[in-house]
């Protein structure tokens, strides 16, 4: 199964002006902070202030503000601000970035987007990447994230896997704003469409999530088993790397936000909206995991975790890496920060509720000091003990 044709400048523009409808200052001060940053890309002189742009495009953005303030409303102005944004640069490279921004944008503002009809909403894929085997290795991205940053720092888990393993990577790009359940239960029909059509016997099926996206692979699967799909009956091995299995507390804060987009340069300025908190990122308070999680519910209400409890899937081998950022993962600190975002117990399952604990067998934890949330993706020592456990 291939990915959708990438949207069209066009699409860009038209969701730019959706976006436009809802605009503020606010907006405005994010979408130039956007245009700043990937105007400090080689070729190009760095602006005087940080945050702000420079001669012909930095008055236009004074300008929208200043209208901004008068008229307090929409402005199709910012339809000429966003869409440079978008398509700033052309090739491999540019597409990135642009797929990064969007990435993000959808975590952020993803239901939303949805909501409202939004071209720049991402609809959900499966990518493969080269020939079908019999081992079949699922990925799914985390927060704000998509397919094509599993690759980190030049190392990739799922091309290294095929490389050493014989897996072939199927990557999977989602809208993370969207709740957990619903991109679970979509998940559970694409997965069956694509085995069923897939061209060599599977002998071994894995599902690797990073972050959130262990909860969608975990939603995955019970939405599969509800509906009497036939794929969970192959499913071998799922492994979660630093997955909130019972929530981040730092999702009612959007610190969640701030982290992960601070990683990457051209989608940092969306952290100014964290506190927006799409339907993903407040799922990400208990990890929530099925509907009844989340229906008839006020999401920004602190409440108890009232999740209906859901044990890991009964006959899979099931994997967790957790991590901490300190040296010492005995230090109270270090359990509570875990990852940065994780704590300790959350990634490792582990609950006060006996009904909620994930049963995971030691055998299958590890633990890992000094590495921080996203460093999970290329940490040489992570990926060595994910190597083992599949082989």
């Amino acid at each position: 199964m291939t990915p959708p044709k990438l949207p069209s400048r066009s699409d860009d523009l038209r969701g730019a002006v959706r976006l436009a409808t809802d605009a503020t200052a606010g907006l405005t001060g994010l979408v130039e902070a956007m245009h700043e940053r990937i105007a400090r890309l080689p070729g190009f002189k760095p602006p005087a202030e940080p945050g702000r742009t420079r001669g012909i495009t930095g008055l236009v953005y004074k300008t929208v503000r200043g209208v901004t303030r008068v008229a307090g409303g929409s402005i199709d102005a910012l339809l000429g601000l966003l869409a440079p944004v978008l398509g700033h640069r052309q090739g491999s490279q540019g597409s990135a970035e642009r797929e990064a921004v969007v990435a993000a944008l959808n975590g952020v503002l993803g239901d939303y987007l949805v909501t409202t009809g939004n071209p720049l909403a991402t609809p959900m894929s499966l990518r493969v990447a080269g020939p079908a085997t019999g081992r079949v290795l699922v990925l799914a991205h985390g927060l704000c994230m998509n397919d094509l940053q599993w690759c980190r720092d030049g190392h990739d888990h799922g091309a290294a896997l095929h490389r050493d393993l014989g897996y072939t990577p199927v990557y999977l790009r989602y809208n993370t704003g969207q709740h957990i359940s619903v991109n679970g239960r979509a998940l559970a029909a694409q997965l069956q469409a694509l085995l069923a059509a897939w061209p060599v016997p599977v002998q071994r099926l894995v599902l690797l999530g990073h972050s959130m996206g262990g909860l969608v692979l975990r939603s995955a699967v019970h939405h599969a088993q509800q509906a009497g799909l036939s794929w969970p009956g192959d499913l071998n091995d799922m492994v979660f790397l630093g997955s909130p299995h019972h929530g981040a507390p730092l999702e009612r804060a959007g610190n969640w936000v701030d982290i992960v987009l601070g990683a990457t340069p051209y989608a940092a300025p969306l952290a100014r909206l964290g506190k927006v908190r799409s339907a993903g990122i407040t799922d990400l308070r208990h990890g929530n995991l099925v509907d009844e999680d989340w229906l008839g519910r006020d999401r920004f209400a602190r409440t108890a975790d009232r999740r209906q409890p859901l044990p890991l899937p009964a006959g899979v081998r099931c994997f967790t890496v957790a991590a901490t950022t300190g040296l010492n993962a005995g230090d109270i600190k270090d359990r509570l920060l875990g990852d940065g975002l994780v704590p300790l117990d959350s990634a490792l399952g582990r609950h006060t509720d006996p009904a909620r604990t994930l049963a995971f067998a030691k055998s299958r934890v590890k633990m890992f000091s000094g590495v921080n949330h996203l460093e999970l993706l290329n940490n040489p020592a992570v990926y060595q003990q994910v190597r083992r456990w599949l082989a």
